[in-house]
């Protein structure tokens, strides 16, 4: 256990940061192999298959991450304020809520499926290798939920480390299996999809056996699964909040994506590669935003509200760095990066990807202050602000996707994203400018 309640803020920023940078990033490494994997090994058609349903898939597991991180950020706060026995119940109902969800979403997706699929607008030509692929998804999402409680919960402590380990075994083991089973035993897309279940609940697995022996004092007992009114009642509002957070940005995806599935298999394709560069980019936002809901979370329980505001302040400015470097490598490599992640020498495909990561990057700033600001805002306790904003975000990706991208075809796509990222910030910096935590006074540390 860690607590990021003394010391330099930015130097355990930082250094609760770096694990879960690295750790991602062999989440996404995994998901280049495999987009790699599949489209050298079964074609441009399979990779389109998987990229038509990779949105849902982000969606859905966007919305059980959001709920859990929701949920960790309340552990994090009695952690912060040395209240074991009220952390242990909110750990008890973090597993309870979380693993209802999960089953509900999954049963009700693998339901609907055929009515989901025709929405996106899935062509019959990929139809078939697109539902094999996301049915094992949706029934295999339980092993990514008990995953993400796990590593949820270390992070609510200040133990960053620990996932990553697993989580680099994990990756290792789903590239392995994503490779025999697709070249192999010629499982198809299938295969794919089967070796991200079974990775993920290896690492829950290992994960869970960790925490019992590392840290006995997170043992929960009969009680503290116990309903607690209160206890839940912070939990849901802020796991709720997380969750609709997240589900609004990629609901707003999953609606371009719809626009994007009738431009062809070389737009799906490119948008698609574009897309896991984004990721690559993005990391940094989404790792740091990440590291600062923990670190807000436990610094409010402390009641060191000084602090709060000096580690955001020293994050924003750590992003901009980052957002100049991916910038000029936009500019430069992006058509390399394109070669590389489709195994593609399609000029559209790769003059289309490039083009967006282009247009993109210019704009960096304005989704850095976006995922830093309203992972903060949930981290001391502002629910709102962040829905609101991130429902902006819905509303203009789906207009743009009815009106706009018809219109002017893919390049509405491509600009939709820029137009979209200006609106949301504005309640985001009003707010926390606004916000009366900065405003109080601690006096406890001369940090």
């Amino acid at each position: 256990m860690k607590s990021l309640t003394a010391g330099k803020p930015l130097k355990l920023i930082l250094a609760f940061a770096v694990p879960l940078f690295i750790g991602q990033l062999f989440q996404l490494f995994y998901s280049l192999v495999d987009t790699r994997i599949v489209g050298e090994i079964l074609g441009e058609t399979s990779l389109a298959a998987v990229g038509a349903t990779t949105t849902l898939s982000d969606m859905l597991t966007g919305l059980l991450n959001g709920f859990t991180n929701g949920m960790a950020i309340i552990v994090a706060t009695y952690f912060g304020a040395g209240d074991e026995k009220n952390m242990k119940k909110a750990i008890g109902g973090t597993i309870l809520s979380n693993v209802i969800i999960t089953v509900c979403i999954s049963c009700l997706c693998l339901l609907f499926l055929r009515p989901l699929l025709g929405f996106l607008h899935v062509d019959a030509y990929i139809l078939p290798e697109a539902e094999s692929y996301i049915r094992i998804v949706l029934a295999g999402l339980i092993a990514g939920t008990c995953y993400n409680i796990c590593t949820a919960v270390l992070r609510a402590i200040g133990d960053s480390f620990t996932p990553l380990i697993f989580l680099v075994l994990a990756s290792f083991l789903n590239i392995f299996l994503d490779y025999t089973f697709i070249r192999y035993l010629q499982t198809g897309v299938a295969g794919a999809a089967y070796a991200t279940v079974i990775s993920q609940a290896f690492s829950a697995f290992l994960c869970f056996i960790y925490m019992r022996k590392k840290y006995p004092q997170l043992s929960l007992k009969k009680n503290d699964l116990a309903f607690s009114q209160e206890i839940y009642r912070k939990l849901l509002s802020t796991g709720i909040s997380m969750g609709f957070m997240v589900s609004f940005v990629n609901l707003g995806t999953l609606a371009l994506q719809t626009s994007i599935n009738t431009f062809g298999t070389n737009i799906i394709v490119a948008h698609t590669a574009a897309r896991k560069a984004t990721s690559v980019f993005m990391l940094p936002f989404s790792v740091l935003g990440t590291t600062l809901a923990t670190y807000c979370g436990q610094n409010l329980g402390a009641g060191k509200y000084t602090r709060i505001k000096t580690g955001i302040k020293d994050t924003v400015l750590l992003t901009f760095a980052w957002c100049a470097l991916v910038m000029l490598a936009a500019f430069t490599i992006s058509p390399y990066l394109i070669r590389l992640i489709t195994a593609s020498n399609e000029k559209e495909i790769i003059d289309t990807a490039s083009l967006y990561l282009k247009v993109n990057t210019t704009f960096y700033f304005v989704p850095t202050i976006i995922c830093l600001f309203r992972n903060s805002m949930q981290g001391f306790g502002d629910n709102k602000t962040p829905v609101f904003s991130s429902a902006l975000e819905l509303i203009g990706k789906v207009a743009i996707a009815f009106f706009l991208a018809p219109v002017i075809g893919y390049m509405g796509i491509i600009i939709s994203e820029p137009i979209v990222w200006f609106i949301m910030v504005i309640p985001l910096v009003v707010n926390m400018a606004r916000n009366p935590i900065f405003k109080m006074k601690d006096g406890t540390d001369g940090d």
